[in-house]
């Protein structure tokens, strides 16, 4: 397998609005994200992740854009952005832009135009239809909830949107939009920047008939076998890769909601011809139900190693993995998957981050998440500021479908903003995050969670994250050995194998906070092992083993 940059890479995502508040407005910025550099830089991290800072009216965070080559006033300045890239840069650390082409907000002016007409230049842009009985042109729901089409009364047309109703969807059937895309790319490329994490990517191409979906809980049809991988997606990101991203050396991730294995070799091929790698969602939706992702159902630790590990082994050779546990969309996997306890918490932190950093693929770290930042215990539905949660809680309980209580224990459980609370950097007040009002609450156990803290303590969270990291950087058969998986049918311990010109890895995780009993497996016995990593002081491979609550071992052989 050819050795590049991008495999021994790790990613940092900074998600700007909640990272580091410069100016006291509440809000963090670029600016913020320059005064942080070092602590970057000293965490170990290769890459850093930015989501979305392009001119936007906020509809959703950002990801409605109204300006790809104009920075949001709330984050600064293209001044501010080029600084800040540069300070990147001098410490070896690149720049990843988000990039949302799946859609823009309706305040583009490529959108403005397109509805002031039917014979507009730029009414191709996007994807209109003629209503049906009065009605919608089909029965598809947004994921922001309520149908995924807009009345537009100046042409009594209707648009698509997939997300809010001011995120109209772009019409890439058009070759004129293509070419506005890649030409905006390729600006970004010469600015500098080092790659694009590309939202929703999978979702570009649609069905041009755009049939009636299969109508759920909520009383909309689901589009997702008409839009996820559709006809062209890959023809579309063959001509982007040909006409800006083979041009330059950078790093390409998809995220592809709907994305199988086989569909996954095509995006993420060895052979270069679409993107480096893609974000798949099967281990995120397991404990998903008929309500979406608003429950309290755990994950069955059975069939999270069944789903990762079919992605590692059907990968190998082929196409290329990307390992995260937590982003922007998901909430702390440290309150999700391990324990958040004060007993627990940091303990279970470094054994999911030993867990994932120690598999084949690239390695995403969420801002907070080196720290075992957890969720956050929101009191009242006007504590929550993300579009998707507040939508949700209307549509579902106005429908009768959920009680009002139940679901705001399914929001603090399963709520984006969760991740979006302020970085804790200290135990000043806000922790530390802004001198103003912060534009959503700081999570109050700031006090004892926070980097301030953990910097100081070398036992911390921060520095078993900084050590996992240059194990990756010092160890090629963490990045490039096969994997194998043990004991796939134990309930509580993940328990697997790297391989590579004869040196081997043991990685035991216990996900309980119980005993467990391992015996060693036979192709060890008898060998001589050394501790590469654990969360406990005292781990050593033995014959007979007891995994204590939460541990996290991995052994050399």
């Amino acid at each position: 397998m050819e050795r590049t940059w991008l495999k021994e890479a790790v990613v940092y995502q900074i998600y700007p609005r909640s990272f580091n508040d410069s100016n006291g407005d509440g809000i963090g910025d670029l600016n913020g994200i320059t005064e942080k550099m070092d602590y970057l830089k000293k965490l170990g991290i290769d890459v850093i992740w930015l989501s979305p800072v392009y001119e936007s009216p906020n509809d959703d965070n950002g990801y409605d854009i109204s300006n790809y080559r104009g920075i949001m006033k709330d984050f600064g300045t293209m001044e501010d952005f080029d600084r800040m890239l540069a300070a990147a840069h001098e410490r070896g650390i690149r720049i990843v832009m988000d990039l949302v082409v799946n859609h823009t907000s309706d305040e583009h002016p490529w959108f403005v135009e397109s509805r002031k007409s039917k014979d507009n230049p730029y009414r191709d842009y996007y994807i209109w239809r003629e209503g049906k009985n009065g009605k919608e042109p089909n029965n598809w729901g947004s994921c922001f909830s309520g149908p995924a089409w807009e009345y537009d009364g100046q042409t009594d047309m209707y648009y698509l949107h997939l997300f809010s109703r001011k995120q109209p969807d772009l019409n890439w059937d058009n070759p004129k939009v293509r070419d506005e895309v890649f030409d905006m790319m390729d600006w970004w490329c010469q600015k500098g920047i080092d790659g694009f994490r590309m939202d929703v990517i999978s979702l570009i191409s649609k069905v041009p008939e755009l049939p009636d979906g299969k109508v759920g809980k909520n009383g909309y049809g689901d589009y997702g076998p008409y839009v996820c991988n559709g006809p062209h997606v890959h023809e579309y990101l063959q001509e982007m890769n040909r006409r800006v991203l083979s041009k330059y050396d950078l790093l390409t991730v998809g995220e592809c909601s709907g994305v199988t294995v086989e569909e996954a070799k095509k995006y993420a091929s060895l052979d270069g011809k679409e993107l480096n790698m893609v974000f798949q969602f099967e281990h995120m939706d397991l404990d998903g139900g008929e309500t979406f992702k608003w429950n309290e159902r755990k994950i069955k630790l059975t069939e999270l190693k069944q789903v990762l590990t079919k992605w590692q082994t059907s990968l190998m050779g082929k196409a290329w993995n990307s390992l995260y546990w937590c982003n922007h969309d998901q909430p702390r996997m440290l309150s999700r998957l391990g324990n958040d306890s004060p007993h627990y918490r940091e303990i279970s932190a470094k054994m999911l981050a030993t867990c994932l950093h120690m598999m084949q693929g690239t390695p995403y770290v969420y801002q907070g998440e080196e720290l075992g930042m957890t969720n956050v215990p929101f009191r009242t539905l006007d504590d929550f500021r993300d579009i998707e949660s507040i939508n949700a809680y209307h549509e579902l309980v106005g429908k009768g479908v959920i009680d009002g209580d139940t679901m705001m224990r399914y929001l603090r459980y399963k709520s984006r903003d969760n991740a979006r609370t302020p970085m804790q950097w200290n135990d000043s007040e806000n922790a530390g995050f802004t001198e103003g009002t912060p534009w959503i609450m700081v999570n109050p156990n700031y006090k004892e969670i926070n980097a301030e803290e953990e910097l100081a303590r070398e036992d911390s969270v921060f520095y078993y994250y900084q050590k996992l990291i240059r194990l990756r950087h010092e160890n090629p058969v963490i990045v490039y050995g096969d994997y194998k998986l043990l004991l796939p049918e134990h309930e509580a311990l993940y328990a697997y194998t790297r391989e590579l010109d004869g040196e081997k890895l043991l990685v035991i995780c216990n996900f309980s906070s119980e005993e467990q009993k391992m015996d060693l497996p036979e192709e060890f016995s008898g060998k001589e092992g050394t501790v590469l990593i654990s969360n406990y002081e005292d781990s050593r491979p033995e014959e007979h083993m007891t995994l204590r609550a939460y541990e996290a071992a991995v052994y050399r052989f």
